[in-house]
């Protein structure tokens, strides 16, 4: 896909979003470039809230794809951001639409995170209107690929809200998100981390080149989907757990339900959810870096492999002599080992690649692939009904 010409891609309806998957690593690096230009902006506006009501409570949300970039950066933040000024949650902006009052705390200071493509989704909109509503000592940040959007409007001027906004060629016009993705989930990732920022740099740098692995190995790609399957499973742990959400989404998206898609965390999968496994599903596990975490992700591969069931069974990561499993592996090859929420970046690649060759495979056009067109790019026909 990724030798191929524009016009090439254009007739199998291809073009838009194997180059947004492709220009990922370059995005990263954008990235990292807007966060180091407005550091001190964001340091600054963080330590005022917490000069004024002390800890904080940050909810990172958003729906589909944006709400799985909460999921993903969630569990490492727990552990590796500030936890004596925050505590991190992750709630999908569909869960506090409809049920406000379990989510939002009057008393409770607040940051909302929205994650947001386009920031016009209806559910973004009604969440910070709900949450202007119910939270006494409200504050927003809009990680947003759209200037115009509704969101980063509204922020504009507001003394209490910050704008993020991304790569102008993160706003992906594919159907599927894919850079907006990656770039949200990394920019809160530097933006909340306690890492010094060279260290946050040289992880940035790392991703970059993983990522880029995965495009130079499109043909190793092939070969799995190449296998006869018509289901698909991902699992992982901590943040790669909720990685699994987003790359069960992409392969759901692009071949428009042609392939039955289940995630779970390694541990989870056991728990009545492996009834799923059949001789025509492959499984792909991400792999954590965290060595105790690590020995989880391996067991659950292991007893999939011994089970002698599944056509494929895979891990993705990078490896480490004396924790690996002893079957296939897309190993990732470097120096440096990456922290998982950060592994997540090229992890995610890789699930972008499976879903794009295999909505080729099911002769979907993964630039346009929900053929009723009762998916949209944006959500529609969504009410959202008045909350006293």
């Amino acid at each position: 896909m990724f030798t191929k010409t524009d016009a090439e891609l254009q007739k199998i309806g291809a073009k838009i979003t194997t180059r947004e998957i492709q220009q990922q690593p370059e995005l990263w690096k954008e990235t990292l470039n807007i966060y180091q230009e407005k550091v001190s902006e964001i340091s600054d506006f963080l330590a005022k809230i917490t000069q004024k009501v002390g800890k904080v409570k940050v909810i990172f949300t958003g729906a589909g794809t944006s709400a799985y970039v909460g999921n993903t950066i969630m569990p490492y933040l727990r552990k590796h951001g500030d936890r004596e000024k925050y505590d991190f949650e992750a709630i999908d902006t569909t869960k506090i639409v409809s049920t406000p009052e379990d989510y939002l705390e009057t008393k409770t200071p607040t940051i909302l995170v929205s994650f947001a493509r386009s920031g016009n989704s209806p559910e973004s909109v009604a969440t910070v209107e709900l949450a202007k509503k119910q939270v006494k000592h409200l504050y927003q940040i809009a990680i947003t690929c759209a200037p115009e959007g509704r969101l980063a409007q509204d922020l504009k001027d507001d003394p209490t809200g910050l704008v993020l906004l991304m790569p102008a060629k993160s706003l992906d016009q594919g159907f599927a998100m894919t850079g907006s993705f990656s770039c949200m989930a990394l920019m809160a990732l530097l933006v909340f981390d306690t890492l010094a920022d060279q260290d946050k740099a040289e992880n940035v740098a790392a991703a970059a080149k993983l990522g880029e692995s995965v495009i130079a190995r499109e043909s190793e790609i092939q070969k799995l989907v190449d296998t006869d399957f018509d289901r698909i499973t991902y699992i992982g742990s901590g943040a790669l757990g909720g990685l699994a959400e987003e790359a069960r989404l992409k392969i759901l998206e692009l071949t428009a339900g042609k392939v039955a898609a289940l995630f779970d965390t390694s541990m989870g999968l056991r728990h009545g959810p492996k009834s799923f496994l059949d001789r025509k599903t492959i499984v792909f596990d991400f792999v954590s870096n965290n060595a105790y975490t690590r020995q989880y992700d391996l067991d659950i591969l292991n007893e999939i492999k011994g089970d002698q069931i599944v056509p494929l069974v895979m891990g993705v990561g990078q490896t480490k002599s004396g924790q690996d499993f002893d079957g296939e592996v897309f190993a990732f090859e470097t120096s440096k080992r990456l922290p998982d929420a950060y592994l997540a970046l090229p992890d995610v690649m890789f699930a972008q690649m499976i879903a794009l060759l295999t909505s080729i495979k099911v002769e979907n056009t993964p630039d346009t692939p929900s053929p009723t067109g009762t998916v949209n790019r944006v959500v529609k026909g969504v009410t959202i009904h008045q909350f006293d």
